[in-house]
């Protein structure tokens, strides 16, 4: 039967963003769960016409109504939230709602996800969502949309009016560019982006429009590698100075040393950035591609950052085949000593569709494919060196160790004034020492109270922020990363 948009009258859109059975808890929810809207729905949504009625619901922050009747349900689908899209995706699809699944997932697994879906969209979609709403229209949709034109240069405004803003800590999220100029093995960006450009941006004024269209002072840039295009970067930066912005981001480590744009990034307005170290070992980072850390001076990158005024969040991954036991631990102390504000740590996940995954699999060491495990919190393959219980065990214990008090306050010390220890201190355990906190923020639905608190910490506890600058090297200037003897220790999303 073909599908099209009732005749004459506006179309009933609605899109989900599903969650992890974590995220709806009755007894705790993780604040991580409430701090960005899902902006890439509230970016499709752009796309539809003025009197067509849409409703955007993130099962994160709110339950999702199960009684309405929509002539078209948009699902987005990850991994771990998979299982849960499908089950809605069916559920309204026997009311006779037409529905599409897209996302990472979707495209990992398309013959999967298609079994759940009248239409499926593989890689991103700001070619293929407009086609197929006009197919829809016309009443002669495809099952499968597959993008291969990848340009920033005619988005429409986000519907941002869609977003509960009260609902999330960071509702000023934000994306001015697509992917990521690099290939690690264990990303899905390769397999997501595959027949077309996996790295390209907005144009400055646009990115720049953006921004002012968000209220209040604080900002993410949720880019995988905001400094990804130094052309682009530089010229965001140079034209932010003086807006008053105080933002956060990611990088990678070689693009962190390289001359003059992380400074202009801190001038801008950047106070945070997250890193992705991923690993000490020089072997693991040759054996999953991660190029743009080998031979780098991962000290000097964080003295760097930290020079400018900016905290860090380290991201480490545990497992990977040069990893025994004794890493945890090693990761832990080095990033301490560092003086490393907030760590994020994961195990090593073979996602569908990567060569990590692909690799594992022909090895025989996949334990199995239930993606609700696939999280970077479990195990789901077998390590070289460790036990997949001690790798699940070591993990946690990593977290425990580096948000102790003597931790953090032990990673304070290592800032040069009252003011910026302060400031760790303040960061890193408002971030995990107070879980409760903002469960109980959550569960009020006050989350965005807490927005005042997240500002004063960036912006240095209501002090001036030094901009030191750093010694610059260039970027071809040989160096090496730092492996302590002992005591040592790294990896990003």
């Amino acid at each position: 039967m073909a599908h099209r948009a009732p005749s004459g009258q506006p179309l009933k859109v609605k899109m989900i963003l599903p969650a992890l059975t974590e995220a709806t808890s009755p007894l705790f929810r993780p604040v991580k769960y409430s701090l960005f809207p899902p902006l890439g729905l509230a970016t499709l949504a752009g796309y539809l016409n003025e009197h067509d009625q849409v409703t955007l619901e993130d099962e994160h922050v709110e339950r999702v109504r199960l009684d309405d009747e929509p002539d078209l349900v948009v699902i987005q689908a990850y991994i771990t939230s998979a299982y849960r899209a499908y089950e809605l995706a069916d559920h309204y699809r026997r009311r006779g709602a037409y529905v599409c699944l897209g996302g990472l997932h979707v495209t990992s697994l398309p013959d999967e996800a298609a079994m759940h879906a009248d239409s499926i969209f593989l890689g991103p979609d700001e070619d293929t969502w407009p086609q197929f709403l006009a197919d829809f229209r016309r009443g002669e949709p495809k099952p499968r949309y597959q993008s291969t034109i990848r340009s920033l240069t005619e988005l429409p405004n986000i519907r941002r009016d869609l977003i509960k803003r009260h609902l999330y800590l960071v509702p000023n999220s934000i994306v001015v560019t697509r992917g990521c100029p690099h290939h690690c093995d264990f990303c899905y960006k390769d397999a997501f982006f595959a027949g077309g450009s996996s790295f390209y941006t907005q144009t400055v004024d646009a990115a720049l429009a953006e921004i002012d269209r968000l209220p209040g002072r604080h900002l993410y840039f949720l880019d995988d590698h905001l400094f990804g295009n130094r052309r682009f970067a530089e010229a965001l930066f140079d034209a932010m100075l003086g807006m008053g912005r105080l933002w956060q981001a990611a990088a990678t480590v070689n693009s962190v040393l390289r001359p003059d744009l992380l400074e202009k990034a801190a001038d801008a307005g950047l106070r945070s950035l997250f890193v992705g170290f991923e690993t000490l070992s020089t072997s693991n980072l040759q054996q999953h591609g991660k190029r743009q850390n080998l031979n780098r001076d991962y000290a000097l990158a964080i003295q760097r950052i930290h020079d400018a005024g900016v905290m860090i969040n380290g991201s480490f991954v545990f497992g990977m085949d040069d990893d025994d036991s004794s890493v945890f631990g090693r990761t832990v102390d080095w990033a301490v000593k560092q003086g490393i504000e907030t760590s994020t740590f994961h195990i090593m996940t073979p996602y569908p569709s990567t060569g990590l995954y692909q690799q594992i699999e022909q090895q025989g060491r996949l334990l199995h494919r239930d993606w609700n495990r696939y999280d970077t919190r479990h195990t789901v393959y077998r390590p070289a060196k460790m036990s997949p219980e001690a790798l699940e065990q070591g993990y946690w214990n990593s977290y425990r160790e580096f948000y102790t008090w003597r931790n953090i306050l032990s990673a304070a010390g290592t800032k040069s004034t009252l003011s910026s220890r302060a400031r760790h201190a303040a960061y890193s355990a408002g971030w995990k020492k107070f879980e409760g906190l903002w469960n109980l923020a959550i569960r009020l639905k006050q989350i965005s109270q807490m927005r005042p608190l997240l500002e004063n910490v960036l912006s240095g506890l209501g002090t001036v922020i030094p901009n030191n600058k750093a010694r610059r090297p260039t970027i071809d200037e040989p160096c090496e990363i730092a492996i302590p003897q002992s005591p040592a220790a790294v990896r990003a999303r």
